[in-house]
């Protein structure tokens, strides 16, 4: 098990496409870790980073694994560090439920750790989802209990979150001193960590903060860097800040700067109908009309900064066009208008304050019964209630017995809750039993298929072994011998030691042995690709007569020397596949028709269309093929050989190779024989593309 987890973690990492170089660097070192605590800790260093990255589906499959191998070894470090990882990206995904039931469980297992580190970090996290839910005091608590521990450790990731987080909810509650502090300290981080999102909200919100703290010189400040940092390009930010900054050079009276800004935010608003940032510029414009006593201009964009704000209910707008209309009626002299603008204007303000109130929780009350006094027209009702008098005789018979029934009562309760305990406890241990058995057969089950897959994989490499074992005893010995014949002619040559007719007479002998050695070499190469699984077709449409007519010069001149006929039914025809490995199924076909061929044998080669598809035979007249043959001919690495007419050799390959190249070209190879007749081998190919490739 903890193998498969290296290789399943290995080829995550293969396939991955890792973003940065130190996590690729972090899966390499994963792939060659031999202790499990150390896998799982490379892990989760893994994790963080993907985390990071919002690649959090990769990071579910590192958190699963590891998981799983935390468990088996019972690492509670791993087991911890998964299961926060996991509730951060529930967290992501708005999953508020998970994500606390994972902060909660993490939490518990860092405690048994002693790990303050980690238990500040959820509770960082945890303040962050309960203020996103808009619970801000509960959130507050948990945050700020854990920056000082995050401080303290200078863990800036946490910290950036932190902070920003403090800084919005102080901004909600209207605590704008607070809320621009952590703002600040939030803007740091991010700068260092090149966080440009987080810089970017951090400084929109500052601007806003020192704009409602009437610091206007230090809020421009902070728009134009949100203005700088996007250089420009991003027309949803200039749609949002250019009539903020235009209204903030309103207060300083730089009608110039404010027109500018304005202006261009109004044209882009306008493009892009953006009528939230309408009202804002609207209602800007309006106001800088006002101040240079262009009235009518203002009182047109006033209205449609109205009417826009009543469409959409954006009461920050209606608060300062009613302020604004206020302002223009009083110039005008329209005192009765101007007073229904302010009451409309204080109306309004006062439901935005008691919309921001949080409700109060009405305590029970609890009244004394001698304060509540019952009705006259009840008193009969009361009097009917009263309790009736017993003697005291009677009372005590009845006193024994209601102590009787209360001893027998317990007594019964007490055995009923025995059995209960009884009956719980074999409850618990049948199933802890079944659970045991359940979890022995699981091990045995997966202990036998281990076995029987070491055991094939046995099986598979010993075979492969003694093919090997076979290869290089071919090759030392055929490959030598095709070598040193070569090398003797070149030697002789060298010397000048052959004379004209003697060259003349050595050729073929040589022709001969080096297209036995190119052979050997040919199927050596190709068989070592495939065991490689290296092979890989590139189909096309070529001649099948053009490739016969090349593979027939080759061995024309040993047709000759071993007095076999050729005879040449080839037509013109088409296939669709690697031309490459058909004519090394060819080469290897002919070369065998000829090494089975005796003296004034014939072979055959022709070509037909059968259901759409090419087929091709090569057919010989020579000593054919035993059935207990047969059966090995085509088997890979069986490394089946059998001697010449002429007692030729051979790596015992070919045949092997024909059969793989052909199926990965989507054909079917076969062969019929008959011994001392002869033997024809068929070979099956697609016309054109087939819908599997």
């Amino acid at each position: 098990m903890r193998r498969l987890f290296t290789l399943a973690i290995y080829f995550l990492v293969t396939f991955g496409f890792s973003q940065t170089r130190e996590l690729d660097s972090l899966s390499i070192e994963l792939a060659f870790k031999t202790v499990d605590s150390l896998k799982v800790d490379t892990s989760l260093q893994i994790i963080e980073k993907l985390y990071h990255q919002k690649d959090y589906n990769r990071a579910l499959k590192y958190i699963l694994q590891s998981e799983k191998l935390s468990s088996e070894i019972h690492y509670l470090k791993g087991i911890a560090g998964t299961t926060y990882y996991k509730a951060l990206i529930y967290a992501e995904k708005e999953d508020y439920i998970n994500a606390m039931a994972g902060y909660t469980k993490a939490k518990a297992l860092f405690k048994q750790l002693n790990d303050t580190v980690s238990i500040a970090k959820i509770n960082n996290s945890i303040g962050l989802i309960e203020m996103q839910r808009g619970n801000f005091d509960k959130g507050l608590k948990y945050v700020l209990s854990a920056i000082e521990e995050l401080e303290h450790t200078g863990l800036r990731q946490e910290l950036r979150y932190a902070y920003a987080s403090l800084g919005q909810t102080y901004y909600e509650i209207n605590d704008f001193n607070k809320a621009i502090e952590y703002n600040l300290k939030a803007l740091e981080i991010q700068k260092f960590l090149n966080d440009r999102i987080g810089i970017y909200n951090s400084n929109l919100l500052l601007a806003k903060l020192y704009s409602k703290t009437r610091e206007h010189r230090k809020a421009i400040r902070f728009y134009e860097q949100v203005l700088r940092s996007s250089n420009g390009k991003t027309d949803s930010i200039q749609r949002n800040v250019l009539p903020k900054l235009g209204g903030e050079y309103l207060e300083f009276n730089d009608y110039k700067s404010a027109t500018k800004h304005l202006l261009k935010g109004l044209r882009l608003n306008r493009r892009h109908n953006d009528r939230a940032n309408l009202v804002v510029t609207l209602t800007n414009l309006g106001r800088l009309n006002l101040n240079e006593g262009r009235l009518k201009t203002a009182e047109k964009q006033l209205l449609e900064a109205g009417g826009l704000a009543q469409k959409l209910n954006h009461k920050e707008g209606l608060l300062k066009y009613y302020q604004l209309m206020k302002t223009l009626d009083s110039t005008r002299h329209k005192f009765d208008r101007a007073f229904t603008w302010q009451r409309n204007y204080y109306t309004l303000k006062e439901q935005i304050a008691q919309s921001k109130v949080k409700p109060i929780v009405k305590q029970s009350i609890t009244v004394a019964p001698s304060t509540i006094e019952a009705p006259k027209q009840t008193s009969h009702i009361v009097s009917a209630l009263a309790p009736i008098a017993v003697s005291p005789r009677i009372e005590n018979g009845i006193i024994d017995k209601l102590k009787k029934f209360q001893f027998l009562f317990y007594a019964v309760l007490g055995i009923l809750a025995i059995v209960s305990i009884f009956l719980v406890l074999v409850y618990t241990k049948r199933n802890n039993s079944l659970k045991y058995t359940q979890e022995l057969e699981d091990k045995n089950l997966k202990i036998q298929l281990q076995n029987e897959a070491f055991v094939e994989q046995t099986k598979h490499l010993e075979n492969v072994n003694n093919v090997k074992d076979k290869l290089f005893s071919i090759v030392s010995h055929d490959l030598k011998d095709s070598l040193s014949s070569i090398n003797g002619f070149i030697d002789l040559l060298k010397d000048g030691s052959l004379s004209r007719e003697e060259f003349d007479n050595l050729i073929p002998e040589l022709s001969e042995n080096a297209n036995n050695a190119s052979l050997l070499l040919f199927n050596l190469l190709n068989w070592s690709k495939s065991q490689m699984q290296s092979l890989k077709p590139s189909p096309s449409l070529f001649d099948v007569q053009e490739v016969f007519e090349e593979k027939i010069k080759l061995i024309e001149q040993r047709l000759e020397n071993k007095g076999i006929k050729l005879v040449d039914h080839s037509l013109r025809d088409f296939a669709y596949a690697d031309r490459s490995m058909f004519e090394i199924i060819i080469q290897n076909l002919l070369a065998n028709a000829l090494k089975f061929s005796r003296k004034g044998d014939a072979v055959t080669i022709s070509n037909h269309i059968s259901n759409g598809s090419c087929i091709v035979s090569i057919a010989d007249t020579g000593v054919g093929i035993s059935k207990k043959s047969m059966e090995k001919l085509f088997k890979r690495n069986g490394a089946h050989s059998t001697m010449g007419t002429n007692n030729e050799k051979g790596t015992g390959l070919g045949l092997s190779i024909c059969k793989e190249l052909v199926e990965l070209n989507d054909g079917k190879i076969w062969v019929e024989s008959t011994p001392n007749i002869g033997s024809t081998f068929f070979v099956q190919l697609p016309k054109s593309k087939t819908k599997a490739s």
